[in-house]
């Protein structure tokens, strides 16, 4: 069907808000059409949206309409024939054929038996697929619900199981506020060295993430992948969840419990590749190179080792809108966290390239397919969930990704701020304390398009990686085995570290975006690095784990850095600073390594100099009043050694500076340690205020 709109009707409001746009328009108003025409296709021949991603009801294994039996039904168009086959009729592959209609869906009917289903439930079965050259090979039912691990070997197996017939007991919450995420893996949220359970982190877990203030959850490696070591990413059955964390009621219990908790929770979804294994995955799956994916070259990501979607392929957009919607209506997923991006975005998926210009994101090389289908999974999610949520993992810059579809955009709520980290991890691994550069740290953390809302984070996943390590390790390394009892000597290199983890939080929640991302465990400064069992290590799951016991020792010094946490997020909570506009910096002081903005009502300074302290630091400030504290990195609760009183009022002088209206002194104090001769190095005091109609109220 033709598209009815030739331009996205809100494209003037996007042009006034970025006139750099216009010279672009015509690509956006191309992708746009695009959209369009795709989706009178699906009205026209699906009957909508809604109705085409509700096709898990009818692909892989579900009860047929009558209700008298069990409907298989696959899409495998290069196959010859399919049989189904498995422990309910004893592994005979020939006496259970399918048949094919002229688009290639095979299906089988498989009446009840005495009342009760042909296959049981939780009973293994398998395709067997003859391919063109009629070889027959096994494969895993691309629609299965549940995937296994053979006991003899290292392959998964499709299991039968009907949908989770669990009732959630909570409504689903509305996100009060800024998304402050608790990014985490299942699987190593265990104290021991072995694989957590969905049971695990509901109880364990779910509770200090609910302490700590975080209001998301984003739920990683849940689709099931065959290769624990992957981190999820390497998808081998996209509508089971992973059945090494336990059975699927159990994930349904977890979110419904973080639901009692107010917290919504986010699925970290993989739809821009998929594992290349062939008899437990979707590659070669009917015997062809093509399938759900693009033949030859463009079908593979040689970085990745993986294979890529055809996003023009109908039963590929049936396949990847109705996963969105499984996990959805399934699991009650509140969202999803959208993996590599980028790489969908571009033909050469951002590989080599250098981002300079508006130029680079409408070139030949954007893949308009890809594009689209991105604005139709937005489209769906916020169709189901008026409060859905879509974060997008994006790190070339793209414009318009945050942007509503009905203006040119790609409809994404977020995209996350992937420069952050890699600013902190550069700064120290590769510079001293004296080399810090203010004004790149706030460029860096500033660097964000208007109005298209950025998740920043200091540390994700990625950065705790082996080869990598947390900042916490790179800031204390090895005195973190030695000198975190409160016990201990003094040590300057875990009093620094400790200061500049809350500081980097600090500054990276208040300045650099319009939500927050903490990976599990390091909102207490987690030590070492994340490495899963593999043959280099010895398959061991020491490093796959997180140490709980660390933080809950009363005399060891883990407990300050959770307990800044958890502070930072309620002042958050109360003050609102990054649902605000973006901050108005007035200082980035080289020299005395100072950087000071305004925020959200709030004043926030920041003194990283190495060993200097300031008494009566003249700041500029635009309200009049007086201010007071409201969150001191170094006060005692923090690990801190309460330089700054609490109780001491700040008053604002009509004196112009650093171009605000007004300017006022606040103590920036910082000494020396004179009992560690020969440690360059000094404690930090981050300080941030509230003004209040002239009148201040201590959080």
């Amino acid at each position: 069907a033709e598209s009815k709109l030739s331009a996205p009707p809100k494209l003037t409001t996007l042009l006034e808000r970025d006139p750099y746009l216009h010279d672009y328009s015509p690509h956006i108003i191309n992708r746009y059409k695009q959209y369009q025409d795709l989706l009178h296709d699906i009205d026209d021949k699906e009957g909508g949206l809604l109705k085409f991603s509700n096709s898990y009801k009818r692909f892989g294994i579900n009860r047929n309409s009558a209700n008298t039996g069990l409907v298989l039904r696959e899409w495998l168009p290069a196959a010859k024939a399919v049989h189904l086959f498995g422990e309910f009729n004893d592994w005979n592959r020939t006496s259970h054929p399918c048949t094919r209609d002229d688009f290639g869906v095979w299906t089988l009917e498989l009446p009840d038996v005495n009342e009760n289903e042909a296959i049981p439930t939780g009973s293994r079965v398998k395709l067997a697929v003859t391919t063109e050259s009629g070889e027959v090979v096994e494969r895993i039912p691309a629609w299965i619900t549940r995937a296994v691990a053979h006991e003899s070997n290292m392959y998964y197996e499709g299991v039968y199981q009907p949908r989770p017939s669990y009732e959630f007991r909570h409504p689903r919450p509305t996100l009060k506020g800024a998304p402050k995420i608790y990014e985490a893996h299942v699987g190593i949220s265990g104290e021991e060295p072995a694989i957590a359970s969905y049971s695990h982190f509901t109880e364990f877990v779910l509770p200090r993430i609910h302490d700590l203030g975080y209001n998301t959850i984003q739920l990683m490696a849940v689709m099931e992948h065959a290769y624990y070591g992957c981190f999820g990413y390497q998808v081998t059955s996209f509508f089971a969840a992973s059945s090494r964390f336990g059975p699927s009621e159990d994930l349904c219990k977890l979110i419904d419990a973080a639901h009692g908790f107010g917290i919504v929770v986010l699925l970290d979804v993989v739809h821009s590749h998929a594992s290349k294994n062939t008899l437990d995955g979707l590659n070669m799956y009917d015997g062809s190179d093509a399938g759900y994916f693009h033949g030859s070259g463009r079908g593979y990501h040689n970085l990745w080792d993986s294979r890529l979607f055809n996003y023009t392929g109908w039963e590929t957009l049936r396949f990847l809108l109705s996963n969105l919607r499984y996990y959805l209506d399934v699991y009650q997923f509140d969202g999803f966290r959208f993996d590599g991006v980028t790489s969908m975005l571009y033909l050469h998926h951002g590989l080599g390239r250098v981002f300079t210009g508006y130029h680079d994101y409408f070139d030949p090389s954007v893949d308009v397919e890809a594009c689209v289908y991105l604005m139709l999974a937005n489209k769906l999610v916020h169709e189901v969930l008026s409060n859905g949520i879509t974060i997008a993992e994006e790190v070339s810059g793209m414009p318009t990704l945050c942007r509503p579809i009905e203006e040119g955009g790609f409809g994404f709520d977020y995209k996350l701020g992937m420069a952050i980290p890699d600013m902190w991890i550069k700064i120290l691994k590769e510079k001293k304390d004296e080399e810090w550069d203010m004004g790149n740290i706030v460029h860096t953390l500033e660097n964000r398009r208007h109005l298209e809302p950025t998740i920043a984070y200091a540390e994700s996943h990625d950065q705790a990686l082996v080869g990598d390590k947390t900042l916490a390790f790179w800031m204390m390394d090895k005195d973190m085995y030695t000198h975190m009892s409160t016990m201990s000597e003094p040590s300057m290199v875990v009093d620094r570290g400790m200061a500049l983890h809350k500081m980097i939080r600090l500054i990276t929640q208040s300045l650099g975006g319009e939500g927050y991302l903490n990976f599990i465990g390091n909102e207490f400064g987690h030590p070492e690095w994340l490495d899963f069992p593999r043959v280099g290590n010895g398959e061991s799951y020491q490093h796959a784990r997180r140490q709980w016991h660390l933080v809950d020792d009363d005399l060891l010094k883990y407990k300050f850095l959770n307990n800044f946490d958890r502070a930072m997020n309620k002042a958050e909570a109360e003050s609102g600073w990054m649902s605000a506009p973006p901050a108005y910096v007035s200082l980035k002081h080289e020299g005395d390594k100072v950087i000071v903005f305004e925020r959200g009502g709030l004043v926030f300074a920041f003194n990283f100099h190495w060993d200097k302290s300031y008494q009566d630091y003249k700041i500029g400030v635009q309200d009049a009043g007086c201010y007071m504290p409201v969150l001191d990195t170094d006060s005692s609760e923090f690990g801190g050694h309460a330089r700054v009183d609490a109780s001491c009022k700040h008053f604002t002088q009509p004196e112009a500076w650093n171009h605000r209206a007004n300017s006022m002194m606040v103590c920036h104090c910082r000494r020396k340690m004179t009992n560690l001769t020969g440690v360059a190095g000094v404690f930090t005091i981050t300080m941030c205020h509230r003004f209040q109609e002239n009148r201040i109220v201590l959080n």
